[in-house]
């Protein structure tokens, strides 16, 4: 399960230091309870973000199976996946 609070929070965090390789090692580091997986936004298919940010979008990951899935579900949430947006010219 992660709180609706924390994903907040997880948010606010990437918008402070962007989308970069240092940002998630921090994430990591910090909630080191969480699976955190990173790609582009383009990458995600069929799923609907918790969180749409200026240059991200956040998803929750449920991993209790064994295939991990994209879920809405708060409760069961095992992981985040930050997707970074390209800009409309072609990133």
């Amino acid at each position: 399960m992660i709180e609706q609070t924390l994903v907040e929070r997880i948010s606010a965090q990437v918008a402070d230091h962007a989308v970069k390789a240092d940002a998630l090692a921090a994430l990591r580091s910090a909630y080191p309870q969480i699976h955190f997986t990173y790609c582009m936004d383009d990458d995600v298919l069929g799923g609907i973000p918790v969180i749409e940010a200026e240059g991200f979008n956040l998803y929750l990951v449920d991993g209790s199976d064994h295939c991990m899935q994209l879920t809405r579900d708060y409760e069961a949430a095992t992981g985040v996946l930050i997707a970074e947006c390209g800009d409309e010219e072609g990133d």
